[in-house]
């Protein structure tokens, strides 16, 4: 019999939910509200829909107070605090899935593997040129054509954090092969888009959207990372 996932209500849109699908908060000792994203961090906690909008509607309505029955605060940032956390371990996902040997970098590479391996996900700088992500698209397509339009592409890390990620200098693009490590990447960027209100069929998140953070640039100017 499968395990039921427990369950949980906003105190926002006193709606219940699973609780992966929430972030739970704790109070400190100084009497400040802290986000508890593992979910394992002792004493009594509070529960809110994992979305940035949810967030930014309990702290200005003081919703945090009435839930603890206690005079906490809640940071003014809070919302974007959790977004810079959440990009961050977006990051660190990115670095876990290459020490696990499930992430090619480098745009021969990528192209190459685009051709021949049975990839599950693109990874390009916030940066990348229109000319490559296309000529990457392309090689993609012959694979698997219409298949394409749902195979995710993560566009939201910039040159440097993915250089940061991958241990080394420039990095445009990337894609990631099957692994614990890629899924948990994918984990995370689900749960980072999630938050900031983003759907996972939008434009961006796949080969066949335009992407939400393309730099038009033109043909031929990016360098071949």
């Amino acid at each position: 019999m499968a395990r039921q996932e427990p369950e949980r209500t906003c105190i926002v849109t006193r709606t219940v939910r699973p609780a992966a699908e929430m972030i739970r908060f704790v109070v400190g000792p100084n009497g400040e509200v802290f986000p508890d994203l593992r979910h394992k961090l002792p004493g009594r906690g509070v529960w809110v829909g994992a979305s940035r909008a949810c967030v930014e509607e309990a702290v200005k309505r003081r919703l945090f107070a009435r839930a603890f029955k206690a005079d906490v605060k809640a940071a003014p940032d809070l919302a974007e605090a959790i977004e810079r956390t959440l990009r961050e371990d977006l990051r660190q996902g990115l670095s876990l899935a290459n020490k696990a040997g499930n992430v090619i970098a480098g745009f021969s590479k990528v192209e190459s593997a685009a051709a021949e391996k049975p990839l599950v996900a693109l990874v390009h700088a916030a940066e990348a040129a229109e000319d490559g992500r296309r000529k990457i698209a392309n090689q993609l397509r012959k694979r698997l054509g219409d298949a394409i339009l749902s195979f995710p592409v993560i566009q939201e890390l910039s040159n440097d954090e993915m250089g940061l990620a991958l241990g080394r200098s420039h990095v445009i693009h990337a894609a990631l092969v099957a692994g614990a490590g890629s899924d948990g990447f994918l984990s995370r960027w689900h749960r980072y888009r999630a938050y900031r209100g983003i759907d996972a069929g939008q434009t961006g998140s796949t080969v066949g959207g335009a992407g939400e953070h393309t730099i038009m640039e033109p043909a031929g100017s990016e360098r071949n990372e």
